[in-house]
């Protein structure tokens, strides 16, 4: 698949070749949909907790005698029944963790690629790089690139132009940038455009095969 290559006007300079074995993969709805379930339980904290009858205070006398009152048996003010007592099948601490074979999560990210290839929202540029980390300079350059629509930006590595990007992407709710080895079918799903400098096309490729 063919793609134009863009300067940060918007302006074609080339064309580049996506790898068919990222973009134009078998699409597994299925997988997708593990993936993403996986991703969203992962992130899950798991520190919800109540306390049951025995670690609420207090409850260590009988409220009233076992039989004569015409009232029904009671042990203790901390049973559930009563305002203040103790609670039960509430949650408590658990890990929400799900897992899922590498190789797995590798073919629903070639799925989510593939989908946004085919609905030509992969937007490649031949470099993206600011000359000072200002939030204006950052919106102008996605509005010449995408317009409107929300993006994700992949970067192929940590340096100094992933830094001034990031930083200038930080306060617009439109877009975020990731390293391509945090890509995630989230993510990917979620933006309507992903622009991708040339490198990070190279860094996928190593990444997903």
């Amino acid at each position: 698949m063919k793609v134009d290559v863009l300067d940060l006007k918007g302006k074609k300079v080339r064309e580049v070749e996506l790898p068919a074995s990222l973009f134009e993969a078998p699409v597994n709805v299925d997988l997708m949909h593990q993936a993403y379930v996986r991703q969203m339980s992962n992130a899950r904290l798991g520190t919800h907790e109540t306390k049951v009858r025995s670690e609420v205070r207090g409850g260590g006398r009988k409220p009233w005698k076992q039989k004569g009152t015409g009232r029904a048996r009671q042990g203790s003010r901390r049973a559930a029944q009563w305002v203040g007592g103790g609670r039960i099948h509430t949650p408590h601490p658990r890990s929400y963790e799900l897992r899922m074979p590498k190789k797995m999560r590798q073919a629903a990210l070639r799925s989510a690629l593939s989908v946004k290839a085919a609905e030509a929202s992969i937007v490649v540029v031949d470099e993206l790089a600011l000359k000072e980390p200002k939030t204006r300079l950052m919106a102008e350059t996605l509005g010449n690139l995408v317009g409107a629509s929300t993006v994700l930006v992949l970067m192929p590595v940590k340096d100094q132009d992933y830094e001034s990007v990031m930083r200038s992407a930080d306060n617009l709710e439109s877009a975020k940038v990731l390293l391509a080895s945090y890509l995630n079918v989230r993510d990917v799903l979620s933006f309507d455009k992903v622009v991708l400098p040339v490198k990070t096309i190279d860094a996928l490729v190593a990444q997903l095969g």
